[in-house]
């Protein structure tokens, strides 16, 4: 429930009311029981989120955090396959010299 700021235009009382947003908005000043006080703009409605954070990873389903712990259970996530297909390769030439092998086209 949020908290709303309220100030009467007869005898300028202004303070904080912890209400309901369906609750109707108070009309008579507690101070001098008159029937000016007014509801001010401000941030009573608006939502705090408080702590250290929300992340999209709060709320994951079941199966997605299944799939992820068998994803690390697995190793390097495909590192390997990065790693042997490579650009070009070295090949030692009967000379002892290396050459760079040529890159094989597409079909």
């Amino acid at each position: 429930m949020p908290t709303y700021d309220y100030e009467c235009d007869a005898c300028g009382h202004s303070y904080e009311l912890f209400q309901g947003i369906n609750d109707p908005v108070a009309k008579k000043c507690p101070e001098c029981g008159k029937n000016k006080l007014r509801r001010l703009f401000g941030t009573g409605a608006a939502i705090v989120f408080k702590g250290s954070g929300f992340y999209q990873t709060d709320y994951r389903s079941e199966g997605y955090k299944k799939a992820a712990a068998a994803d690390k259970k697995t190793g390097d996530g495909g590192s390997a396959e990065k790693k042997s297909s490579g650009g070009s390769e070295s090949k030692k030439t009967d000379s002892g010299s290396s050459t760079k092998a040529k890159p094989k086209k597409a079909d």
